[in-house]
C-alpha cells in the first residue's frame, strides 16, 4: 500500500521539481512520527476517523511550515483512510529518491549509541563494500545487547551479540 502513495508522491514532487523539498518534509515528519508517541497513536488508532487524522496531520503540516506538495499530500492521505500507511509512505519514499540518486541506502542498529569515528569506520566500510556511497541511518536497540546489525537492500548483515548467543543456544540444543 504505501509504494504506491509513495510513489505518486515521488513522480508528482519530480514533476513540479519539488523533490528535495518533499524529501526534507518527509525527514522531518519522520522525525516526529519517531518523537512523538501521540502521533503514532493517532495514526494507528481506528478510534480516530479519517477526518480527524486530516485535520491533525494538516495542523502539525501547518505547524512544520511544510511544503504544499507534501501538505495536501498528507490530506490525501488521511482523507482516503491511508494515514496509518504514513511510516511506510515515508520509507518507501526514501528508497525511491535514493534511487533515483543512485545512492544506497543502508540501516545500522547497535546496541549503543555510534561515536563519531565508529560512524565514520562503519560509512568507510561499507562504502568499501558497496562501490558506492551510502546513506546510512541509525537506530539503537538495546536487545541486540552489542554487535552491529546492518541491512542494505534485502540483505542482512547481523554481527551482534543476540543473534551469536541465538546460534550458540540453538547449537547446544541440537548437540
Amino acid at each position: 500500500m504505501g509504494e504506491r502513495y509513495a510513489q505518486a508522491l515521488f513522480d508528482l514532487a519530480t514533476e513540479q521539481n519539488q523533490l528535495a523539498a518533499v524529501e526534507a518534509d518527509l525527514k522531518s515528519l519522520k522525525a516526529m512520527i519517531a518523537d512523538s508517541r501521540d502521533l503514532r497513536v493517532l495514526l494507528a488508532s481506528p478510534a480516530f476517523g479519517s477526518d480527524d487524522k486530516t485535520k491533525a496531520l494538516l495542523a502539525l503540516a501547518d505547524a512544520a511550515k511544510l511544503g504544499a506538495t507534501t501538505r495536501k499530500f498528507l490530506g490525501l492521505l488521511a482523507s482516503n483512510g491511508r494515514a496509518s500507511a504514513l511510516s511506510a509512505v515515508i520509507a518507501s519514499f526514501e528508497a525511491l529518491s535514493a534511487k533515483a540518486r543512485g545512492a544506497v541506502a543502508a540501516e545500522v542498529v547497535t546496541a549503543v549509541p555510534l561515536t563519531d569515528a565508529q560512524a565514520k569506520g562503519v560509512a568507510a566500510a561499507l562504502r568499501q563494500a558497496l562501490g558506492r556511497d551510502p546513506e546510512i541511518s541509525t537506530r539503537v536497540d538495546p536487545a541486540i545487547l552489542g554487535g552491529i546489525r546492518v541491512k542494505v537492500g534485502s540483505r542482512l548483515f547481523d554481527a551482534s551479540l543476540k543473534s551469536k548467543l541465538d546460534q550458540m543456544k540453538f547449537a547446544l540444543k541440537r548437540a
